[in-house]
């Protein structure tokens, strides 16, 4: 019982803190480029991956497989960092940790590997009821043109889903070692970002002790910590009651971005945010009950 409440624990932790990164990329973007806070957070983030690699050498060097893969992922996930920092710097911290949480929903839809089947109508449902809420989200205080920076996050949902689903396929049977990989990603966001992000590198020098406590923090904690605490808390628990814990991300980037951030909501918003988080709930329940039906069961409920 207290192994479990423990794991739980961990897996709410790594939820706020992916909630809380939101605020403290706006943060640091405030005062630095963003792709000078990208180049940053990734190199912080590859020094520590490395250092802990190190730290482990007697699991061995890395593989083939480790760096090709990672090479790869690396590039993907990087386009995710780069679209969402963009979109944070131009959008609410809350915003964007609501839009952002559509990637739950969008990987079962781009995912053609996982056996499952046709997806039920009523995921389609729940996937407009997200769509719904993002509207709503980017209308803010009224009818208006969407922000830039809602639009940026919507992009990285979806490229983050395409992420995670090219994760899955290049992992899937083959001995890759999570602290490795994230090694092998850190190092390539670094490379990609080094050339165009050095003509930010006097501010970097220049910036002020709290600009650097947010890409250290976005670095060690949101970056390196999380990734390999989710790793560890999952395979101590269930992916149905990780994943429901791990869903709360949203609501901490509301609660922090609200409390910490001085950010305010407005009808439309608040509505906005309701249905995202209703949304995806619902669409995560259904997928997760589908892909436990036998095979039989799933053609007749995809129908339904």
């Amino acid at each position: 019982m207290l192994h479990g409440r423990r794991t739980d624990a961990v897996l709410l932790l790594v939820a706020i803190v992916w909630g809380s990164s939101y605020l403290a990329a706006k943060t640091a973007t405030h005062d630095l480029p963003v792709l000078t806070v990208l180049l940053a957070r990734y190199a912080i983030s590859a020094i520590a991956c490395l250092a802990l690699v190190e730290a482990r050498r007697r699991s061995g060097r890395l593989t083939p497989d480790e760096i090709r893969i990672g090479a790869l992922l690396g590039v993907t996930q990087a386009a995710v960092l780069l679209l969402e920092t963009y979109g944070v710097a131009h959008t609410s911290a809350a915003n964007a940790g609501l839009i952002i949480s559509l990637t739950i929903v969008l990987t079962p839809l781009l995912d053609r590997t996982a056996g499952a089947g046709r997806l039920p109508t009523r995921f389609f449902a729940a996937t407009g009821l997200c769509l719904l809420a993002v509207t709503l989200l980017m209308l803010g205080s009224g009818f208006h043109r969407p922000r830039i920076g809602d639009l940026l996050i919507l992009a990285a949902a979806v490229v983050r889903a395409g992420h995670v689903v090219l994760v899955g396929r290049l992992t899937k049977d083959r001995a890759v070692r999570p602290l490795q990989l994230t090694a092998v990603q850190m190092v390539v966001g670094t490379l990609l970002f080094a050339g165009p992000a050095a003509s930010g590198l006097p501010a970097l020098i220049r910036a002020d002790a709290s600009t650097w406590g947010a890409l250290l923090y976005l670095a060690l904690f949101c970056s390196v910590f999380a990734f390999l605490a989710q790793t560890w808390a999952v395979q101590n628990s269930s992916p149905s009651r990780a994943s429901l814990l791990l869903g709360t991300e949203p609501v901490w980037a509301v609660a922090i971005g609200i409390g910490l951030g001085g950010e305010t909501f407005t009808a439309f918003a608040g509505l906005g945010a309701a249905l995202m988080v209703a949304g995806t709930y619902w669409g995560q329940h259904i997928e997760r009950a589908h892909r436990t039906l036998p095979p039989l069961r799933r053609t007749v409920t995809s129908a339904s």
